[in-house]
C-alpha cells in the first residue's frame, strides 16, 4: 500500500497552489501552499477590514486548525491569493469563505509588504461596510465581534493579534 498507509478516517488535505512573486509582484513560480509556508516564500495576500455602519471594526479569532498563528485574533478577514487569482477575486472569495459576506464588493484601501520569521507577503488591503449577520462557512473563524478603534488598541495590546494585520492594516484605521 505504498510507503505509509493513511487512515481511512483521516481527511484528505486539498492541494492549494500559490503564485510566488518577486519584490515587484511579478510571478516567479508556483508551488503548493505547504511548500510556500515551509520555505517562507514571498506570496500575495489580501486583507479586508469589515466596518459596521457606526464605524466599529470587526475582529475575529482564528481556528486552532489554521496553519499559521492558530487561535490568534485578527483585525481583517483575508488570506493567501491562490495561483492565477487576482487580488480583488481573492478578497471577494475570502469574505465569502470566512464571514459569509457575498453581497458587498470590497473597496481597495492600499497595499503593503510584510516579512517576519514566518511569512513573506505582498498585500492589498480592502474594506467593506457590513453589519452582519456573519457565517463562518469554512471553519477558519470561530468567533467575531465589533469593537471601536479605541477598544481595538486595548485588545491589540492585551491579546495575540496577527502581526501582519497589525503592521499593514492598523495604520489605515
Amino acid at each position: 500500500m505504498g510507503e505509509q498507509a493513511r487512515s481511512l478516517t483521516e481527511p484528505i488535505e486539498p492541494i492549494e497552489l500559490v503564485d510566488i512573486v518577486d519584490e515587484h509582484d511579478q510571478v516567479v513560480g508556483t508551488v503548493t501552499r505547504r511548500q510556500m509556508r515551509r520555505d517562507r516564500l514571498r506570496h500575495r495576500a489580501v486583507f479586508i477590514v469589515v466596518r459596521s455602519t457606526i464605524d466599529e471594526v470587526l475582529i475575529h479569532r482564528r481556528s486552532d486548525a489554521k496553519d499559521l498563528w492558530p487561535g490568534w485574533w485578527d483585525l481583517a478577514a483575508g488570506g493567501v491569493v491562490v495561483a492565477g487569482e487576482t487580488y480583488e477575486q481573492a478578497a471577494g472569495r475570502e469574505l465569502a469563505e470566512e464571514l459569509g459576506v457575498e453581497d458587498v464588493p470590497p473597496v481597495w484601501c492600499g497595499r503593503g509588504a510584510y516579512e517576519d520569521d514566518h511569512v513573506r507577503e505582498l498585500a492589498m488591503i480592502y474594506s467593506v461596510v457590513h453589519d452582519g449577520p456573519f457565517r463562518f462557512a469554512d471553519g477558519e473563524v470561530v468567533e467575531a465581534q465589533y469593537v471601536s478603534v479605541a477598544e481595538l488598541d486595548e485588545r491589540v495590546a492585551a491579546d495575540r493579534f496577527l502581526p501582519d494585520s497589525v503592521a499593514l492594516v492598523r495604520p489605515l484605521l
